[in-house]
């Protein structure tokens, strides 16, 4: 599986590039911050991510530091996803290199 960076991950969205952007933290965290164009699905729901996403698409799993959007990643490989990313830091990277002004917890 591979990885990618809060700063190549904005350099992609701004040269139009379009990956769905899976953000797997539960509904309380995504409504404190979340990636502009991301769409939340619990890590508690994988049977909604394996009936509604395309396996084919790009998809980039996004959590608060990476390490539950790495075992969604995962799983979701191991069913058949075959162009999976894990954005590295999740949102607290984003924060922190991308976007100041977002709000932490």
């Amino acid at each position: 599986m591979l990885s990618i960076s809060a700063e190549e991950l904005k350099t992609r969205l701004e040269a139009g590039q379009t990956p769905v952007m899976l953000d797997v933290r539960e509904e309380w965290e995504f409504e404190i911050c979340n990636i502009a164009g991301s769409v939340n699905i619990s890590m508690s729901d994988t049977d909604k991510m394996l009936k509604t996403l395309d396996p084919d698409d790009e998809t980039v799993v996004i959590c608060h530091h990476g390490m539950r959007s790495f075992q969604v990643a995962s799983f979701l490989k191991e069913n058949g996803f075959n162009n999976i990313m894990n954005l590295e830091g999740g949102v607290d990277s984003w924060a922190k290199t991308v976007d100041s002004t977002m709000a932490q917890y």
